[in-house]
This record gives structure tokens, C-alpha cells and sequence, in this order.
């Protein structure tokens, strides 16, 4: 049975609309587990950027709640001035990272709390209503969560072995995750399962964050190499792969973590089901296809000297995209909090998540 009382809080408000956030940083897992106070919206940005806190439900609750402490300053000075510093904070916080569509739909939705007030409400009626928004935005990606994991539980079966990239638990989100939620609520309904997780490279994803998560609720799990998987799959190991994502188009097509796409080739080499778990926050429906996703490229240096230690040759080129796209025909189902969508094709993409943008 999964243990949730071990688990601690990814991302949280601490007090009222003049309060702060308080978040694991997460580059320092597995080995320790601290927090991190962030008093402003620049604090906010560079945890998002840094990978302190990622994931895309839980980058759009951060966004979210930097939205608030970028406003915080300004709850005494005329409204326009506010006004004037939101969409500053906004356009800032905007630029963190490309690929988590929930961080756009997350600063989309407080700018829209703010502007829809009456032009009567002074400042700090207007930092209260966005900051009652921010919170509520987590509390809503808690409940997400867990019916994420009410919907795709049904597809795991009694003694599974289930294969998985990068990170989709608790430390994705504010609170139960999208795919490790999937897992997490098996579990609790009493099936054996067990867990292959790739270590997800170049920053370990895997390794470092859903293996441990997995440990903590005291699930079984076996972590390899990104490059073992045709072998274990081959071998008879893997039964399903779950997987979350970061962005996803109209007709279906899926960004996650760099690595994903290959795993998605592989599972239909074998014929093997390929689960993509993910909150209807995160469809992109302007988006006709997977062509137009913003693929996000990160410093040479997380593959030339990760974590410290160098591994190539001084000057090498390097080509770090943190994402790749999956194709919709590649994905057998993706589950959502709203249900099932599958066959993935846009006329069910639009009929389960319309009105999201």
C-alpha cells in the first residue's frame, strides 16, 4: 500500500495576500530534502528556471503565486501603477521557461482575475483577488490530481510492470501528480505493481526524483538507463508505459521530457500501450499540431559537465533540447481529469477539453 503520510509538500503559500511561497528545491534530491522560501517574483523565475521547481502543473502554480509576490510592493500605490506592474510581471515571468504550457495559461488566468475587477477596486483589493486565484489554482491542480488518478488507475492491471520517463508524481505538481497519480492510486486499490524507471537524462529526472518518490511510498521500482529500455521490454518486462507532458496540440501530439519520443517508438515496436497522463491545463488547442511547440534548449554545460564533472572535450558542440515532441498516433490513450481520451484525434481532444483557452 502507498505511504502518502511521508510525503512533503512540493509547492505551498505560506499566510494571506502579503505571504511568500515556500517550495522544495528539487536539484538537490535525492540526497537532501530542503525548502526554499521565495519572497519575489525574480526569486520565483530563477527557481523555475533552475529547475528548483518543475513539472508543468506545478511551474503554472509557481507562476501563479510569483504573480502575487511581483504585485506585493505595489498594494499601496494607485491602481494603474498596480496595473501597470502586472502585465511587467507577467511578460517577466513569461519568459522563464517555453515548453510548460501551463505556465502561460497559469499567468493568463490570474491577469484575467485582475483585469475583470471593477475599476473601482483600489490595489490591494486587486493583490487579494490574485492572490485568492493563485491558491486557488493549486487546490484545484490538488484535486486534478487525484482524479487523474481515478481515471487511469482502471488501465493498470494486477501484477504490471510499468515503464515511465522524468518525473510526473507529487513533485510535478502541488500535490499527487499526472502519471506517477495513475500508479499511486493502484496501489491504494490494492494491485501489485512494479515501477522501471528511466533516469531520464541529461539532468536524471528519473534517478533522482521518481525513483525516490516511488521509494517514499514504498512502491516497487527498478531504475536503468534511458538506454536499457528496448532491452527490457524485449525481455518481457514492461506492460504499459506512463509518461506526463508539458504541452499538448490539438490533434494530440506531445511535448515531455526530452527522450520521451523514442520510448514511444520502442512501446509500439513491442506493442506495448503508451499512457500520456496530463491535467486538460495542459492542451494547447491554438496549436493545430506538435510543430508548433517552442522546444526549450538548455545550457551545454548540463551535458558536457553535469553536475560537475566534466565528460567531453573542452569546445565541443552540443545540442541540449529539454523536450521532443511525441507524434498523437504513436499515444494509445491520454488520460485526463475529465476521462479518456482515446482514440487521441482532435474531435475527442476538443470534446473533452474545449473552453480550457
Amino acid at each position: 500500500m502507498a505511504d502518502e503520510r511521508q510525503m512533503p509538500c512540493t509547492i505551498s503559500w505560506v499566510g494571506g495576500a502579503d505571504g511568500f511561497v515556500r517550495l522544495i528545491d528539487q536539484t538537490l534530491l535525492p540526497t537532501r530534502l530542503e525548502y526554499r522560501e521565495c519572497r519575489t517574483a525574480e526569486e520565483i523565475w530563477e527557481a523555475i528556471r533552475s529547475l528548483r521547481v518543475r513539472g508543468a502543473p506545478a511551474i503554472g502554480v509557481a507562476a501563479a503565486m510569483g504573480f502575487v509576490l511581483g504585485l506585493q510592493p505595489y498594494r499601496r500605490q494607485p491602481r494603474n501603477k498596480l496595473i501597470e506592474r502586472l502585465h511587467h510581471v507577467s511578460e517577466y515571468l513569461r519568459t522563464s521557461r517555453p515548453t510548460a504550457v501551463n505556465l502561460f495559461w497559469a499567468l493568463e488566468r490570474v491577469e484575467k482575475t485582475a483585469q475583470g475587477l471593477p475599476v473601482t477596486s483600489g490595489a490591494e483589493q486587486v493583490l487579494e483577488a490574485v492572490w485568492r486565484e493563485a491558491v486557488a489554482i493549486a487546490e484545484e491542480d490538488r484535486q486534478m490530481c487525484r482524479a487523474i488518478g481515478e481515471v487511469g488507475a482502471r488501465l493498470i492491471e494486477d501484477g504490471q510492470g510499468v515503464l515511465t520517463h522524468c518525473n510526473a508524481g507529487g513533485l510535478a505538481t502541488a500535490d499527487y501528480g499526472t502519471a506517477l497519480a495513475v500508479l499511486f492510486r493502484a496501489v491504494e486499490q490494492g494491485k501489485h505493481i512494479h515501477v522501471i524507471a528511466d533516469e531520464t537524462r541529461p539532468l536524471l529526472q528519473g534517478a533522482r526524483l521518481t525513483a525516490w518518490e516511488l521509494r517514499q511510498r514504498g512502491i516497487e521500482v527498478t531504475l536503468i538507463c534511458d538506454n536499457m529500455a528496448a532491452q527490457v521490454m524485449k525481455e518481457g518486462r514492461v506492460q504499459s508505459v506512463l509518461v506526463g507532458a508539458d504541452r499538448i496540440a490539438a490533434n494530440g501530439d506531445t511535448a515531455n521530457k526530452i527522450g520521451t519520443y523514442g520510448v514511444a517508438l520502442l512501446a509500439r515496436a513491442h506493442r506495448i500501450p503508451f499512457y500520456v497522463a496530463a491535467p486538460s491545463s495542459t492542451f494547447d488547442l491554438r496549436l493545430a499540431n506538435g510543430a508548433g511547440i517552442p522546444i526549450e534548449q538548455r545550457d551545454p554545460r548540463e551535458i558536457t559537465h553535469g553536475f560537475g564533472t566534466q565528460t567531453a572535450p573542452d569546445g565541443i558542440n552540443v545540442y541540449n533540447p529539454a523536450f521532443d515532441v511525441t507524434p498523437a498516433d504513436l499515444i494509445t490513450a491520454i488520460i485526463t481529469e475529465k476521462g479518456l481520451i482515446s482514440p487521441v484525434s482532435c474531435e475527442r481532444i476538443r470534446e473533452m477539453v474545449s473552453g480550457e483557452w
